[in-house]
């Protein structure tokens, strides 16, 4: 970013994770993989819109990967706001693992698995991304996204639970909860920021969901 002398406003960020889908529900890692809301999904969106309605929502952003675009448009019909999509808010390219359970990648990829497992930023699967490039991509998304709102009101971004993760890691520290947070579907975690200094008001709340019970596949995916 270029400097200046004039302050940003502060401003408040919803960083929203996508609604279910059916690869969610089936433990497929879907990567940047173009699947779409099930039912399921598309009535969290609902949800998440109608218990969002009191707040000064100004914009709306959201990775053009399809079930966070249908969510995203969801939340911003809800104020009669249009959807500004940013590729560099996708879910982490998982190359070859896309489309394929963990128990099944464990079984044709042991190797990459056990690299996986020990160096969370800097493994990348076979033909996919870093998680640290994939940060890179999201952090410059997100700071420009905050300098060129200049609205008084508060912003959503509806992303994905791999995205938004690392994003907190960029921004709150690399800290091992942060690595284990669970970021549910439509959950809605709540920072404000300047650009430059950043402050977590709320993390992967879903209260808006009235059906709170925990999917047992990873959900950065």
């Amino acid at each position: 970013m270029t400097e200046s002398n004039v302050q940003t406003p502060r401003k408040r960020v919803l960083l929203v994770r996508h609604g279910q889908t059916d690869w969610n529900a089936a433990g497929k890692w879907q990567g940047i993989l173009q699947v779409p809301l099930n039912e399921t999904g598309i009535a969290q969106a609902k949800a998440l819109a109608a218990s969002l309605k009191d707040r000064p929502i100004t914009a709306v952003y959201a990775s053009d990967l399809t079930r966070a675009s249908l969510t995203a448009h969801i939340i911003a019909a809800a104020f009669g706001l249009p959807v500004i999509e940013d590729a560099r808010l996708r879910e982490l390219n998982l190359g070859d693992f896309q489309g394929l359970t963990f128990p099944e990648i464990s079984a044709k990829f042991p190797a990459e698995v056990e690299a996986m497992n020990g160096d969370y930023m800097d493994f990348s699967a076979p033909n996919g991304e870093r998680r640290r490039d994939m940060q890179a991509r999201a952090y410059q998304a997100l700071l420009d996204i905050i300098a060129a709102d200049t609205g008084g009101g508060d912003v959503v971004i509806v992303s994905h639970g791999g995205t938004i993760r690392v994003l907190l890691i960029r921004l709150f520290g690399d800290d091992e909860t942060l690595h284990q947070a669970h970021v549910g579907n439509t959950s809605v975690t709540i920072i404000e920021s300047d650009g430059q200094t950043h402050q977590l008001i709320q993390r992967t709340a879903s209260d808006h969901l009235k059906i709170t019970a925990q999917p047992t596949t990873r959900d950065d995916v």
